[in-house]
Order: structure tokens, then sequence, then C-alpha cells
């Protein structure tokens, strides 16, 4: 099993760059997104 383990795997030398519209779409929904605090409860709302 550790000889499976010390080999490099191939994939994670791939140069993975995420498209445009990805970030775009990650950074309006965090800009959207709003975390209330009540007491000891976490509520999440999507402001749209």
């Amino acid at each position: 099993m550790a000889k499976l383990y010390s080999k490099k795997n191939p994939q994670t030398q791939l140069d993975l760059n995420p498209k445009d519209e990805t970030i775009k779409f990650l950074l309006d929904y965090s800009k959207a997104l709003s975390v209330i605090n009540c007491n000891k409860m976490k509520f999440e709302a999507l402001l749209n």
C-alpha cells in the first residue's frame, strides 16, 4: 500500500483555471449571501 501513495498522481500536475463566468458567478453569489445570527442559530438568506 505504501508504494501506491508514493507515486505522483498525474491529475495533480494539471493547471486548472476557472472560466470568467465561474468567477463572476461565485463573486455575485457571495455578495448576495447574508448570514444572520440569532441566539445559537444561523440563518442564511440569499438576497436577489
